[in-house]
């Protein structure tokens, strides 16, 4: 199947998936999403890829693991292409250069956006689409790759929708709800939220429950946003303080029942979890 039908029949599984779930259940649904558009990818320049494979491990190897890596990606490996893209995004053992790193992401999606969801190397592919779009939510300053938040949207819509990916869902939340590269749409942005939140993103669950919260757009619900703030903190990371804020804030407002309604829910929730 091409890319093009096979991209055409998700948008119309993630319209109808969309249009059956409750709205602001926080429940958990399939993710969905009615604009799930097209992402083709403008192809790197001077890609080569290699038609000889991979030497297998019995024969003697490169010594620079680095040339490994580089070997492997050109024969046209997802995995040391995902490799060799953080490598270069994060500086670990070479330069930071965000513009390789977006050719070698570029490469996992343009050779596998037709993968099956579960394959396994699925993972991979909807991270690389999540990167794509952090790219080009910014851009990179200096290059060819400039901030289209359009572009963004078409990424995380992807990989939200077609992969579910928790980390896509939680970036095209923030954009329907901020409105960024499309018309604020907090329904669809909330119930992005919730998909993300419900596979344990804990940024989109602390989001979320800021918002039950606090009644910030929704239907105030202070003892299921206490919920969700609870279990934000505990996966924050040290410099994400808005998220342990808003936990405490909201600890200290809360009434009595409010906190013994979160601490029920939490214990669904984890058991839930565990089931």
């Amino acid at each position: 199947m091409r890319t093009s039908e096979r991209i055409g029949m998700a948008a119309v599984l993630t319209v109808a998936m969309l249009a059956a779930a409750p709205a602001f259940a926080f429940e958990g649904t399939l993710p969905g999403n009615k604009e799930a558009a097209l992402p083709v990818v403008a192809a790197p320049s001077g890609v080569a890829v290699l038609k000889k494979p991979v030497p297998p491990a019995d024969i003697p190897q490169v010594a620079s693991s680095l040339t490994a890596l580089q070997y492997a990606a050109e024969g046209g490996h997802p995995v040391a292409q995902w490799k060799l893209g953080r490598m270069y995004a994060k500086g670990d053992g070479v330069a930071q250069d965000d513009l390789r790193a977006y050719d070698y992401f570029s490469k996992i999606a343009n050779a596998h956006a037709e993968d099956s969801p579960s394959a396994p190397q699925a993972t991979i592919v909807a991270n690389a689409f999540v990167a794509l779009g952090r790219y080009y939510a910014s851009g990179i300053p200096n290059t060819r790759v400039k901030a289209d938040p359009e572009r963004a949207r078409e990424m995380f819509s992807y990989a939200a929708s077609y992969f579910g990916n928790a980390e896509a869902q939680y970036n095209l939340a923030r954009m329907y709800l901020d409105g960024v590269g499309m018309p604020r749409d907090v329904k669809y942005g909330v119930r992005w939220l919730a998909l993300s939140a419900q596979k344990g993103q804990h940024q989109a669950q602390a989001l979320l429950g800021q918002m039950l919260f606090n009644g910030d757009k929704l239907q105030r619900q202070a003892a299921r946003g206490l919920m969700w703030l609870t279990l934000a903190q505990d996966s924050a990371t040290p410099d994400e303080t808005w998220i342990k804020d808003s936990y405490k804030t909201a600890l200290a407002k809360a009434s009595e029942d409010d906190r013994a309604m979160a601490l029920q829910m939490l214990e669904r929730w984890v058991q839930g979890r565990r089931d």
